[in-house]
């Protein structure tokens, strides 16, 4: 992110590094929320008819503790290998290539803070490209995380990541693998945005309030500041995305957004809003502290 007091540039290669080793760090530390957060969106609303069974995931805690109750601890860390090969190729590219392009949108000869909108418009840019690439890994991640709601007796679709990247690609097409690519691109350009454009302005305003300084304490309130901003924005199309990665029963992206309106209401979209913000939030915080230290620690 944009450093007020910069000492010395780093390479596009180290600032892919540093992105990536903090984006794995944070993907490691919040998976169990994340986890939680798909189950509970991929969650059908039970109808309220005589008989009909409650969900089986109710809260942040509540869907933790059945996951682990019924498929053991370790199951909280389900999708973690796709996670981290997503985060080494979204993550790195997605934060990596954020300064290159805000600098090249403003100009190299640019001095002073950058407007806001080129901010944003970096991120839609990085989030877009970033995802296009890298939408495989998000694909395994999800059908591994959902692979716990089948029912007792029946076995498991894929034995691990990459037999669950062969077996996609064997049975379904290659193309699969880039299943629910538009509302993805449109979930992470928009997080990514909000994110890292948020960062940015929440870190610049707090500088400027008299005692604040560039520390721990200024990066863990603006990583706070864009991942709750990320979660508002972007809960709709996530549980788009998620849905239709899990469930291949909806035709496309409209399909499933209106099936989901239509069938459950509007607050369907912000279904797992806590547990999402409780994930985003902290893997705001973890990624955006490490990133900041391990910059430190390459620029001297």
């Amino acid at each position: 992110m944009s450093d007020p007091n910069p000492r010395s540039e780093i390479t596009f290669a180290q600032a892919f590094l540093c992105s990536a080793f903090a984006a794995c760090v944070a993907e490691f530390c919040t998976i169990p929320l994340d986890t939680a957060k798909v189950r509970l969106q991929l969650q059908k609303k039970v109808a309220a008819e005589d008989g009909a069974a409650s969900p089986k995931y109710k809260g942040l805690l509540g869907t933790i503790k059945t996951i682990a109750r019924e498929e053991g601890i370790s199951a909280l860390w389900t999708g973690i290998v796709p996670g981290l090969h997503r985060q080494c190729v979204y993550g790195g590219l997605r934060i990596g290539l954020y300064d290159p392009v805000k600098t090249f949108l403003v100009g190299s000869a640019f001095i002073g803070e950058v407007p806001i909108y080129h901010m944003i418009l970096a991120a839609l840019l990085t989030g877009a490209l970033a995802i296009t690439i890298a939408n495989p890994t998000d694909l395994v991640k999800v059908r591994l995380q959902a692979e716990g709601q089948l029912p007792p007796g029946v076995p498991k679709r894929y034995s691990g990541a990459m037999d669950a990247y062969s077996t996609i690609a064997r049975q379904e097409g290659l193309g699969a693998l880039w299943t629910g690519l538009g509302p993805n691109i449109a979930r992470n350009a928009i997080i990514n945005a909000a994110e890292l454009a948020s960062y940015d302005q929440v870190k610049q305003t707090i500088l400027k309030i008299p005692g604040f300084m560039d520390n721990g304490f200024t990066h863990l309130l603006a990583g706070l500041g864009a991942g709750l901003f990320a979660v508002f924005i972007g809960s709709p199309v996530d549980v788009v995305k998620s849905r239709m990665m899990g469930d291949s029963s909806y035709k496309s992206t409209f399909d499933c957004f209106f099936k989901t309106s239509f069938n459950e209401g509007f607050l369907a979209f912000y279904k797992g809003f806590l547990p999402n913000f409780g994930r985003v939030g902290a893997w705001n915080v973890i990624m955006f502290l490490t990133l900041e230290q391990a910059k430190r620690v390459l620029r001297g």
